[in-house]
């Protein structure tokens, strides 16, 4: 089984992706700190969103890899395991920068889609992706695909209650305007509100479209 869950910022897609995994047995991955890690390493290298060839010189020093950590499908980078680095305020300001370029997309793309590989040879019931373009791109023939959404000031309050400051609402205009593989909600996808629900709830709405006990618009 195979669940993805598209969203932006702070709009629920860990916590509630680590419910399902919890609930279903199924392999978390994460695609955001992906691109998170694969950010904070461009940093190190020096490379600029504003230099393609740059990141491209970056890319031919970067081997991938996972680590399975519990149900979580933690990203390597030259055998190194990402820490809190992937959450600076500068990896929150370049990630949307860099995830717009074709290139640093195209090398996660595999790696990403290989994630149904390690649930399928893990103890594993299936696979939750969450990101910005699984349903769309990544997963379109996922077995459930859900976008989820919530009111800007909400999500910027989630994100200060996390201790970070990130501008969704500018990620959101970034992420939805590049031309590879824009945030967008796929047709066909379950779309549901998060602002005034708790994790529990979406959890639970979310679980009961996958056990079939409910259809939501």
């Amino acid at each position: 089984m195979i669940v993805a869950i598209d969203g932006g910022a702070a709009s629920g897609k860990s916590s509630t992706a680590r419910a399902l995994s919890e609930r279903f047995n199924l392999l978390h991955s994460d695609t955001g700190s992906y691109y998170r890690a694969l950010t904070a390493e461009m940093l190190r290298q020096g490379a600029s969103p504003e230099s393609v060839d740059s990141v491209k010189r970056a890319l031919e020093n970067i081997r991938l890899a996972t680590r399975v950590e519990g149900r979580s499908a933690r990203i390597e980078i030259n055998g190194h395991l990402p820490g809190e680095e992937i959450r600076s305020p500068e990896v929150n300001a370049a990630v949307s920068h860099f995830a717009a370029i074709p290139e640093l997309r195209a090398s996660l793309l595999a790696y990403q889609r290989g994630q149904a590989d390690t649930a399928r040879g893990g103890r594993f019931a299936g696979l939750v992706m969450e990101g910005r373009d699984i349903g769309s791109v990544i997963f379109p023939d996922a077995d459930f695909r859900f976008f989820l959404h919530a009111d800007p000031a909400e999500r910027e309050r989630r994100r200060l209650k996390q201790g970070q400051v990130d501008k969704v609402a500018e990620r959101d205009r970034l992420d939805s305007s590049r031309k590879t593989a824009p945030l967008s909600r796929s047709a066909g996808s379950v779309s549901i509100d998060t602002t005034t629900l708790t994790i529990a709830e979406v959890a639970d709405l979310m679980a009961s479209v996958i056990e079939g006990k409910a259809a939501v618009p």
